[in-house]
This record gives structure tokens, sequence and C-alpha cells, in this order.
């Protein structure tokens, strides 16, 4: 069943939808790189992770992000981080993120860690965890406001396909939780990406020096995607609503969304009206959205993946702010 539930996840790329992935076979260069990592350390080639190939760098990077707060071994414990990502994506309604990280979870232990998920939630201003933790799962956090975003725009509802086995969820846990029992040393993914001072606003990170250096390099990466997919203004307006916003989901309207673009030149509103609804709304992503915006695959991954991870600094911060009261 294992077998049968890898190559389910391998066909699975199949459902990645508005961008063509590279296919494992066809990588070269850097892509080829992280799709090695990703497989040695994670298991599987995942769908969230792979989609980003039409982008090298940003591939990188959510490689990096995901193994430096995730997979790589520190002082919380993978079943921690896991019942972390497994609330940060229920609070995004993040479907197949839920899936793939709550069967983790179950593959790992029987354990609950009801006080550690409320406070990842966003619900609980008290810091249920050692404070050496704090910047391993806030870094999950992080990664996981980031990924949900992505998963939300490019993929379904499920990481398994419609015709997979109904005991394939169960067999996914425990595929899963046996990779994610093995010790990964931190710092394997620096290497993908240039050297980058970390942002201010992730000084959360510094009480750890590994994913603090990861961030910086993986700050840098994103905005400088972020760069060649949407102009200045764009940008600046997309950022000042994002450091405005509480983390609220705006609702089903769009009439915020058309309001905050309309004294943009009429050819940067498609692609700021993407970014918001990314970086707030992402549930509210459609195909006519994206074909408005009409960037190639790399400069759609690099619009999808800046925004999302301008959103997630964003709500690390109120997560952090919140540990504080």
């Amino acid at each position: 069943m294992g077998r049968i539930v890898r190559t389910a996840l391998r066909r699975s790329l199949n459902q990645i939808r508005y961008v063509e992935p590279v296919r494992p076979g066809g990588a070269t260069g850097l892509v080829a790189a992280v799709y090695a990592d990703v497989e040695a350390d994670f298991g599987m080639l995942a769908p969230p992770v792979a989609l980003h190939s039409p982008a090298p760098v940003a591939l990188a990077a959510t490689w990096s992000l995901l193994r430096e707060t995730l997979v790589a071994s520190g002082h919380a414990s993978r079943a921690v981080k896991e019942a972390v990502a497994a609330a940060v994506s229920r609070s995004n309604t993040c479907p197949y993120c839920v899936t793939v990280h709550t069967a983790t979870l179950e593959g790992l232990t029987s354990t609950t860690f009801e006080d550690v998920e409320t406070w990842a939630g966003g619900a609980g201003p008290v810091r249920p965890f050692p404070a050496e933790q704090l910047p391993e799962l806030l870094g999950v956090a992080v990664a996981f406001h980031y990924l949900n975003r992505v998963v939300n725009v490019f993929l379904g509802d499920s990481p398994l396909p419609p015709n997979a086995p109904a005991p394939a969820r169960k067999f996914l846990g425990r595929f899963m939780g046996a990779t994610a029992r093995k010790d990964h040393a931190p710092g394997s993914s620096l290497r993908l990406l240039a050297e980058a001072p970390r942002p201010d606003d992730l000084a959360w990170s510094s009480g750890h020096p590994v994913i603090g250096d990861a961030l910086g390099r993986i700050a840098a990466a994103f905005d400088a995607g972020g760069a060649r997919a949407l102009s200045r203004p764009a940008r600046e307006l997309v950022l000042d609503r994002i450091a405005a916003w509480d983390g609220t989901p705006p609702g089903l309207s769009r009439a915020w969304v058309t309001e905050a673009v309309v004294d943009l030149p009429a050819a940067d509103r498609p692609g700021a009206t993407l970014a918001l609804l990314v970086a707030m709304a992402s549930y509210q992503v459609d195909d006519g959205t994206v074909a408005a915006f009409g960037g190639d695959d790399r400069r759609l991954v690099e619009l999808v993946s800046w925004a999302s991870f301008a959103a997630a600094r964003r709500m690390a911060g109120l997560l952090h702010r919140a540990t504080e009261v």
C-alpha cells in the first residue's frame, strides 16, 4: 500500500492547475537539486512544492521554508510541528493541507496537542510550549500560512486522486509518519539560495540561527520574484493593505478588492487584484482572476509566492504578538 500511496501522490502532479510543473525526469539544475532533496528528506515529491518548479528560485525558497521549519530536527518534536501545520491549515480552510498533516500527525502519535493547536489557529494568546521552541513553531506557522494560500490557488481539496482506495488516507498517515520520524540536521537547504539579511519583521527567528538565516534568504528570493511579477505601485499597495490587515478573512464580496485597486493604472489592476486575493482571501481566486492577470507560468508562480509569503509574514507577526500578551 505504501507504493500505491507514493504512486498516487506522484500522479497528483496532474492535478496542478494553471501551470505545468517540471516532471521529475525532465528536471535539471536547481530544480533537479531541489527535487532530490525533497525526495530524500520529505519522502516524496510533494505537489505543493513541485508546483513552484516553473520558477526555480521560488521552488528553492519554498523547499527551504518547509524543510528548515517543519522537517529539520530541533527543540520541538515533529509531532508538535505537525499539530501546528494542521491547525494553521484549518484556520485557512485548506482541506488539502489539513488532510496531509492531520494524517501525518496521526501516523506519528495518538497524543493530542489542543493548547498548541488553539494557539496556532489564532484563538489563544498564551504560548503553550517552552520559549526555545518559539522560532521553530512560528516558522512552521509561516510555512503553512504560505503553503495554504499557494495550495488553495493551484491544487484541489485532496492530495489523493478520487479513485484512491478507501484505506489510502490511513496508509498516507503511516507512510508520512514513518518518514517524519527520521532525524534531519538543520541547514542543508541554505546552499540553494543566496545569503541575504533577515527582515526586521522576522526578528522573532533570531533565537534559531538556521531558521533566521533561511528566512533572510527566502524573503529575498520571494521579493525578487514579486518585483518581476508586479509593478512597484502594485506591490506597495498590496503591502500597505497587508500591513493594516488584522488577519480576518474579508468575506465573499469582492467590493473591497475592487475599491483597493481603483487608483492604479489599468494595466496594474489585474495583478494587484490577484495578489490581494491570494494574500487575504485565497479561496476567492478563480479562473477569471488568473486569466485576467495573464502572466506566463513563471510570472504567475512568482506573483502567488510573493503575495502568499507577504501575508504569511503578517500572520506570524500577529501570532508572535499574541504570545507576548
